[in-house]
């Protein structure tokens, strides 16, 4: 790129890692070389700007709710250096090396202000979409002047100096294009299409999305005068014409073997693409109320929706698009890498979780609280965490201005959320948001499906301080029983045998304990001899279990409850007082827990742990596995 260009390429982006790379590697290609280029980016969270900054552009970014097509585009021009500025849409592909030649070379007329390009449909275009193109971008080239105003910024160049003089209308919600050149047709000057100019525009929208970008238009045609309410009857006769034409054409362009794909199904798409665009326009030029909420308007200009397993309900678990929650000042948004499988998500799922059965939590919700990422987005207020930043959550969020929370008794806060548990979606999903001081940084070594065991290890720090703080005996090593060899029993072994703990595991199930020996921590099938042991950590949840160790181990020992849920069971104390035993029960984890487990996690061995990494679109098979105990854990990648 050239350090004084002639002419700035413009592009605007949100969320546009799927195409940009298309169009900046054609960039590169392009015959005409005296150019820079410069994306402005109103908030990406999917790595937009890396891609962009990666390839050489100048990146700048705007705040999401400043945001029209207008004003984005005022400001990539005040920041570009040429005396000509190209205007890109990120989802469109050049056709071929001579694009931006051919699209900046009749602004060397000086009675030319603007011109723009043709716009072909692409294979992923829906049929009328690409008819629609095909009808207003023809193959012959064109000079525009009065009544004719037109132009197009998906694929478009003007100068700067007419450009200092009128900016785009940054209060248009559309057609700043239409109105730009309609500005200066009236003055006198030409507006160009030139047809050798030519790219792909490449739309994948859903019908919602269709609506949305029609209605905008209309309401931009109104404001400037190009349409009224008037107009719609006549905006509906034409696109029930243009539904039958696309109809014919379908028609023959199967028979003929060029459209591969069923009639019946092409019908649907004409018929749904139809209707989306002639609603959204009789809305639009109805009424505009919706772009001026500032509720409604965000969807209006922005498609913020990701990918998340939902849990509707009881046995009822779906895979589906949500929409992003509000990114408050002090929220970060991070791009989930890896989330755990715990039971606890299993048990939402099975409706057996006591927090929905005794009304604390509800559904819907995403559940999740095992997770590592990537921070993609910070809000304004947030200090020491930037975009890239890798980094773990913690799952119990407290509000920390209650008496509990001022004791640092977080488990206590009755304003707490859970992620993914209660109050807060989690983290079975391509991002999550959350307040940044239950974030935490991770070291750059750190793998990051290693890092997703994070919450786990700190739930087993907690307790086993919790633990060594009743431990009748000050000697520096215990003998210690873990009962139960699921995710979180194995990784508490493992840790007791880290901090140089004799360590026994037992579990009913012999291929759970199975690769313990070469940790250095034996092994038992069955439940007995417990009075040996200084220490016993029960991890099952099983009351029979919680029985067997309260009656049968030592005097004087120390018992960790680290399971759940302990079902409802009578049982006699006596042995508990008479035995001079201590109790007692931990649950969740604080952020020293967290930055604990991130100082401890890179020294164990914990590769029994990611033996099974799903795609998260396999979600039901990894909760399957769960429930049958095929493996010690299940990750799942979010990708």
């Amino acid at each position: 790129m050239a350090e004084s260009a002639e002419t700035t390429v413009l592009i605007r982006t949100f969320n546009e890692a799927r195409h940009l790379p298309a169009l900046l590697e054609r960039l590169t290609q392009q015959a005409y070389r005296n150019f820079e280029t410069v994306v402005v980016d109103s908030g990406s969270v999917d790595g937009t700007r890396d891609i962009a900054a990666k390839a050489g552009a100048r990146v700048i970014r705007i705040d999401r709710d400043h945001f029209t097509f207008g004003y984005s585009l005022n400001v990539g021009t005040r920041e570009g250096c040429g005396r000509l500025i190209a205007i890109v849409s990120a989802h469109t592909v050049p056709v071929d090396e001579r694009w931006l030649g051919n699209l900046v070379a009749p602004l060397a007329d000086p009675r030319v202000a603007m011109v723009y390009g043709r716009q072909l449909g692409a294979d992923v275009s829906k049929f009328s979409e690409a008819q629609d193109l095909r009808r207003t971008f023809g193959t012959e080239r064109q000079v525009l002047r009065p009544p004719r105003f037109f132009a197009n910024n998906a694929n478009a160049a003007i100068r700067r100096d007419l450009w200092l003089q009128y900016p785009f209308n940054a209060a248009l919600p559309g057609l700043e294009d239409i109105d730009w050149a309609r500005h200066w047709l009236q003055d006198g000057y030409e507006v160009v299409y030139e047809p050798a100019a030519a790219l792909f525009h490449i739309h994948e929208e859903t019908w919602p999305q269709v609506r949305r970008r029609y209605y905008r238009e209309a309401v931009a045609a109104r404001h400037i005068g190009l349409k009224s309410r008037r107009r719609i009857p006549q905006e509906l006769g034409l696109e029930g014409l243009r539904l039958l034409a696309d109809m014919g054409l379908a028609t023959q362009e199967t028979l003929a073997g060029r459209l591969n794909r069923p009639v019946a199904s092409s019908f649907r798409e004409i018929v749904s693409f139809r209707f989306n665009k002639a609603l959204g326009t009789a809305q639009g030029l109805m009424d505009g109320a919706k772009l001026s909420n500032s509720t409604t308007r965000e969807a209006f200009f922005f498609d913020s929706s990701y990918q998340a397993v939902v849990i509707e309900g009881p046995g009822k678990a779906t895979l589906k698009q949500v929409p992003m929650p509000e990114v408050r000042p002090g929220d970060v948004v991070i791009k989930v890498a890896y989330v755990g499988v715990c039971g606890t998500d299993v048990e939402i799922f099975d409706g057996k979780l006591g927090y929905f059965a005794e009304g604390l939590a509800s559904y819907p919700i995403i559940p999740g609280h095992e997770m590592s990422g990537e921070v993609v987005a910070v809000g304004t207020s947030v200090r020491g965490l930037r975009e890239r930043d890798r980094v773990v959550v913690e799952c119990i969020q407290s509000c920390g201005d209650c008496e509990a929370c001022t004791r640092d008794n977080w488990i206590g806060c009755a304003d707490r959320r859970e992620l993914g548990v209660l109050k807060a979606n989690g983290a079975y999903a391509q991002y999550v948001v959350v307040p940044h001081r239950f974030v935490h940084k991770v070291p750059e070594g750190l793998d990051l499906a290693r890092a997703a065991l994070c919450e786990p290890l700190a739930v087993v720090l907690k307790g086993l301080k919790r633990l060594s703080g009743v431990w009748n005996s000050p000697k520096r090593s215990h003998t210690c029983a873990v009962i139960g060899a699921g995710p979180l029993g194995r990784l508490c072994a493992i840790v007791l045998a880290h901090q140089g703990h004799p360590t026994t595991v037992f579990d009913r199930n012999p291929e759970r304990l199975s690769g313990f020996d070469r940790l250095g921590i034996s092994t038992s099938s069955r439940l007995d001899g417990l009075q040996q042991f200084d220490a016993l950590a029960e991890v099952t949840g099983n009351p029979e279990s919680l029985e067997t160790v309260l009656e049968k181990s030592g005097a004087g020992s120390s018992i960790l409850l680290l399971g759940l849920p302990y079902a409802r069971k009578p049982f006699n104390f006596e042995r508990v007082v008479a035995y001079d035993k201590t109790i007692v029960g931990s649950v969740g984890s604080s952020a020293r827990d967290f930055r604990d487990a991130i100082d401890l996690i890179g020294q164990l061995d914990l590769a029994s742990y990611f033996e099974r990494i799903l795609p998260l679109s396999r979600f039901g098979d990894a909760w399957a596995m769960a429930k049958r105990h095929e493996c010690f854990k299940v990750l799942l990648k979010v990708d």
